[in-house]
């Protein structure tokens, strides 16, 4: 893909930014429509796990983003991995709890559940993007 000329490399990114950017308003999309077509705004509560989620890498990853698929012994990687962690079981948790209560019903359970999943999909795409040296997906 070296040869390829500037502008091309340019609307290649441009892309990709634009199915990042569909993928998270569909993610936020099916979150809305979790609470609106049930009339129950309870499962907005992921929304917290869902802003939580990247507060421990932002945080204490660093600059070196290896670190943490790494097994290193540096306790602030073990502190992001593990708050990184709870973030993300609580974000399928919450909405487990609330159907198990009886607060939502399968549809809004299953929506919230593809809500997470879709935004889980757009953060590994936006991972596997800034990876990418030579600006190529597939």
């Amino acid at each position: 893909m070296a040869d390829l000329p500037g502008y091309l490399h340019y609307c290649l990114q441009t892309g990709k930014l634009v199915v990042l950017a569909i993928l998270v308003s569909g993610g936020v999309i099916l979150q809305i429509l979790a609470c609106a077509l049930y009339n129950n705004w309870w499962p907005m509560l992921t929304v917290i796990m869902y802003v939580l989620l990247p507060m421990p890498l932002m945080f204490f990853a660093g600059s070196d983003g290896y670190s943490l698929l790494s097994e290193s012994g540096n306790s602030w990687a073990n502190a992001t991995k593990f708050l990184a962690g709870a973030s993300a079981i609580g974000s399928i948790a919450i909405p487990a709890i609330l159907k198990h209560a009886g607060v939502i019903s399968w549809g809004a359970l299953a929506m919230e559940l593809s809500s997470y999943f879709v935004f889980v999909l757009a953060i590994m795409f936006y991972i596997r993007m800034n990876n990418d040296n030579d600006y190529s997906f597939f």
